[in-house]
Formats: C-alpha cells, sequence, structure tokens
C-alpha cells in the first residue's frame, strides 16, 4: 500500500484547510485510513480516523471541528479541518491499516501551520 498525502499548508487562526490522503496498491486490503500528527517536541496523536463501513474515531481536541471522509471509489480520504487553533500545528501523517495482518502504513507528512 502506498499513501499519498496532499492539501497542507498555512492558515490563519479560525481558518479551514483540507488534506487528502490517495492509496494506491493492495487498497482492498484496506480496513482503515486515518491522519496522525505530530508537533515539534511531541508524540505522534491519532487525529482521526474511518473504518471502511464510515465509522470513525476523532481526537477529543478536534471534535466539532474537524471531519473526515472517504471517496472508496478513489481510494481517497479527506480530512476538513476547520475553526483551526495554533495548536493545530503540526506535521500530518496519513495512514492505512489492513485488516489481515494489522500492518500500517505511513505516507508522507504534510506540514499544517496555524499562525497569523
Amino acid at each position: 500500500v502506498q499513501l499519498q498525502a496532499s492539501g497542507g499548508g498555512l492558515v490563519q487562526p479560525g481558518g479551514s484547510l483540507r488534506v487528502s490522503c490517495a492509496a494506491s496498491g493492495s487498497v482492498s486490503s484496506i480496513s482503515a485510513m486515518g491522519w496522525y500528527r505530530q508537533a515539534p517536541g511531541k508524540q505522534r496523536e491519532l487525529v482521526a480516523s474511518i473504518t471502511i463501513g464510515g465509522t470513525t474515531v476523532f481526537a477529543d481536541s478536534v471534535k466539532g471541528r474537524f471531519t473526515i471522509s472517504r471517496d472508496n471509489g478513489k481510494n481517497t480520504v479527506y480530512l476538513q479541518m476547520n475553526s483551526l487553533k495554533a495548536e493545530d500545528t503540526a506535521v500530518y501523517y496519513c495512514n492505512a491499516l489492513t485488516a489481515l495482518t494489522g500492518t500500517r502504513y505511513w505516507g508522507q507528512g504534510t506540514q499544517v501551520t496555524v499562525s497569523s
């Protein structure tokens, strides 16, 4: 499985941004996809995930502000980030989990910077 992330950038506090993650390769093996983030000096943390059935999980810090969706036809997952805060600044990593082996795949990170 290969993951290609896109859509990061610089946004002002209160603004919105959408990041995308396109999967290729053995996509039929993927059971869930999601986004993690890592801020400088901090551990990588789960932001949001979505299963192939549509079940979602969100970090408490982003509930009500972020949404995650997937287009199964395009093998793409989207993270819509609204009401962004400075503390959302981090490198965002796309992730895919395969059901059979439990293997996690990672995409390259995309920088999201929230600053005025």
